[in-house]
């Protein structure tokens, strides 16, 4: 039968090794103590002569195989991870909201700045070649942007809600609101 003080003495071995096992420290701490636990409960299965070291690490050996066999049978049985990876989300409501605002907003501006905002904002063109499509000088394009994307701002900010308050009109009134 083996002293616990020579267990303790093979901690740091084991832990290598089932940090080598596991891959991780919090499993392989996991591990170690299940593996420690279960030496002491079978501690009376211990031969005097017999290599500790090796008589622990194959306890822990077992008992990781035992728990990924688990893992592997049933955690991966009932896990919704598959099924959840292959859903697709469609665009939230408030992206929806978003998008009809930014067409309404589109909508009000006069063609020449739409026309300018969508050739380089959506279609990713130049200012230079915006400009050539559009037969316009580069200025005219900058120009044209600037004011679309300031309209479209105003349109899109949302608006603060401002609380009303009503001042008094003349001093005489505030000494007699209270």
């Amino acid at each position: 039968m083996f002293q616990q003080e020579a267990l303790i003495d093979e901690m740091g071995k084991l832990r290598k090794f089932a940090l080598r096992l596991t891959k991780n420290t919090h499993n392989a701490e996991d591990l170690l103590q299940s593996t420690l636990l279960r030496a002491l409960e079978k501690k009376q299965h211990f031969h005097d002569g017999t290599n500790l070291f090796s008589w622990t690490s194959k306890i822990m050996f077992n008992l990781f195989v035992t728990g990924y066999r688990h893992k592997k049978r049933f955690d991966t049985q009932y896990d919704p991870a598959h099924y959840i990876d292959r859903m697709s989300v469609g665009p939230t409501q408030e992206a929806h909201v978003d998008l009809i605002a930014v067409g309404e907003g589109m909508e009000r501006l006069s063609p020449e700045h739409r026309e300018a905002l969508m050739l380089v904002a959506v279609h990713g063109m130049s200012y230079e070649s915006a400009a050539k499509a559009l037969h316009i000088p580069v200025g005219t394009v900058r120009s044209r942007l600037s004011r679309a994307r300031n309209h479209l701002q105003n349109v899109l900010a949302p608006v603060p809600y401002t609380i009303p308050v009503s001042l008094p009109s003349s001093p005489a009134q505030t000494r007699f609101a209270a």
